[in-house]
């Protein structure tokens, strides 16, 4: 399987949301974008964070706050975690787990004032299932197994 980089699973779908919009303008603008994330920005379309729909279930819902009075700022993930589009897929992975996120930010060239898309757990599993070969994974299972002399 040939590695691909991260600028070509990407998806290039970029939403944004100011530091200053509500919890509740985050939700809708997801909703209605049909994403699972915002790019939060500052007032110079700076990228400053990462809101997610998994910020906003622990971080508002579950603590029963009013997310018309909750501003996206005092939710979002920042800084942003990135990595640079050349980089091959397994970085990425990498830099998730360390991280523990599950949504990077896309850059050119390192520089995160150019944001060129995001990469979710969800792309991952896309471009798992589009390369993976599962008739040479369950040999080389089958094979270990045979070295442990399991049946």
């Amino acid at each position: 399987m040939a590695t691909k980089s991260i600028g070509e699973i990407m998806t290039e779908k970029l939403e944004k949301i100011i530091a200053t919009a509500s919890a509740q303008e985050a939700a809708k603008k997801m909703r209605d974008k049909n994403v699972s994330s915002l790019i939060v920005t500052d007032t110079n379309d700076k990228p400053i964070g990462i809101i997610t729909e998994r910020n906003l279930v622990r971080r508002v819902v579950a603590n029963h706050a009013n997310s018309s009075a909750v501003k996206v700022q005092d939710v979002m993930f920042s800084p942003p975690v990135s990595i640079d589009a050349n980089s091959p897929v397994e970085s990425a992975a990498d830099v998730m787990i360390q991280n523990k996120v599950r949504h990077l930010l896309v850059v050119d060239n390192n520089d995160i004032s150019r944001p060129l898309g995001i990469i979710t757990t969800t792309d991952f599993a896309s471009y798992l299932k589009d390369n993976l070969n599962m008739d040479d994974i369950n040999a080389k299972i089958l094979e270990s197994l045979k070295e442990e002399g399991e049946p």
